[in-house]
């Protein structure tokens, strides 16, 4: 059975690092898996619940929603903004999170990764992306650890693609949340 990871981009930059990164991820792609890359986070709005009733949140977030619950694993791609992650993405866990036990990230298998301009490769946005999904309900996948360092001038020349760690790691990443995607959430919890 195939597996559809949903990749979300914290970086609403055409040509960002993480962007990049993650369309190389949809081409490195394995055999039975389709990696979907989300576009449309920026018109997302900032969670508010009195927009968010039931039946009628906004359409962006319905959107999102329903990619979402759609995909069998979703993979996290972000840079790291004065320590943390984005809000961009930051927004989107909050909007997957509801409604409050029963949204789209219940349960569902979900890893970060990412590159930014530091030295530890935005290590930091990735753990507080990591302990934001796990408390709005994801399966977190803590043992896929993927942060590229000095993406400002790793990437000046260079696209992802063609990085050597990237050829051998993302495709790793991608198997590993394929794997979790494909067991039962007894069985990699």
């Amino acid at each position: 059975m195939p597996v559809r990871i949903l990749a979300l981009v914290g970086s609403l930059r055409a040509g960002s690092h993480n962007r990049r990164l993650a369309e190389t991820a949809v081409s490195l792609a394995p055999e039975g898996v389709t990696v979907e890359l989300y576009e449309g986070l920026a018109d997302v709005p900032f969670y508010n619940e009195d927009v968010d009733t039931e039946g009628s949140a906004p359409e962006a977030a319905a959107r999102l929603r329903a990619a979402a619950a759609e995909a069998d694993a979703l993979l996290l791609f972000t840079p790291e903004y004065n320590g943390t992650m984005p809000a961009v993405l930051k927004n989107a866990i909050d909007w997957l999170s509801r409604p409050y036990g029963a949204g789209a990230l219940r349960a569902k298998p979900a890893a970060v990764v990412g590159t930014a301009f530091g030295r530890y490769g935005g290590a930091w946005a990735q753990t507080e992306a990591r302990k934001a999904l796990g408390v709005a309900g994801a399966r977190v996948l803590e043992d896929v650890e993927f942060a590229l360092p000095g993406s400002v001038t790793r990437f000046a020349d260079t696209h992802p693609s063609e990085d050597a760690e990237v050829a051998a790691g993302l495709p790793a990443v991608l198997a590993r949340v394929a794997e979790a995607a494909a067991a039962p959430a007894e069985a990699t919890a």
